[in-house]
């Protein structure tokens, strides 16, 4: 395999990978460029402010009452105008669902808490918890050897 690198100031950026076969390197760097092109914000609302929220410091996302918000690291909860779908789509890739109405930022969760009926919950620095679904968590246990 051959790497090079033009630097031409006159054009748009681009990286073309040219390969005889799809490859978990290929997926790799893909994977890699796409969440370097992301800006690493996201548009909340707190009442009537429009926040700007570095990813870095968003728990989870989560629906409440049919609604999405963010979950920080301040302690507030955001209010966020697009659906879980739309929003792991465009996530990097520490963010993981946990259920079917949440996705968490995995950096950010500090421990597990097992409930009496075998239940497992996330718990974040700020405090703020949500269970992870046995589906998700048996996923997780096996990516993070948990």
């Amino acid at each position: 395999m051959k790497f090079r690198i033009l630097i031409d100031r006159e054009k748009d950026e681009e990286i073309v990978a040219r390969v005889h076969e799809r490859t978990p390197l290929i997926d790799e760097i893909e994977e890699l460029v796409s969440r370097w092109e992301r800006t690493g914000e996201i548009v909340g609302y707190i009442g009537e402010d429009i926040v700007m929220l570095d990813l870095g410091d968003v728990e989870a996302f989560y629906i409440e009452s049919g609604r999405t918000y963010a979950a920080c690291a301040d302690g507030n909860k955001y209010r966020i105008r697009m659906p879980l779908y739309e929003l792991e789509a465009i996530l990097p890739g520490s963010f993981r669902r946990i259920n079917k109405s949440a996705i968490a930022n995995m950096k950010r969760i500090v421990r597990y808490r097992s409930g009496l009926n075998g239940a497992v919950d996330a718990v974040f620095g700020s405090g703020f918890s949500d269970y992870i679904s046995r589906r998700c968590f048996a996923e997780l246990k096996k990516e993070y050897s948990l």
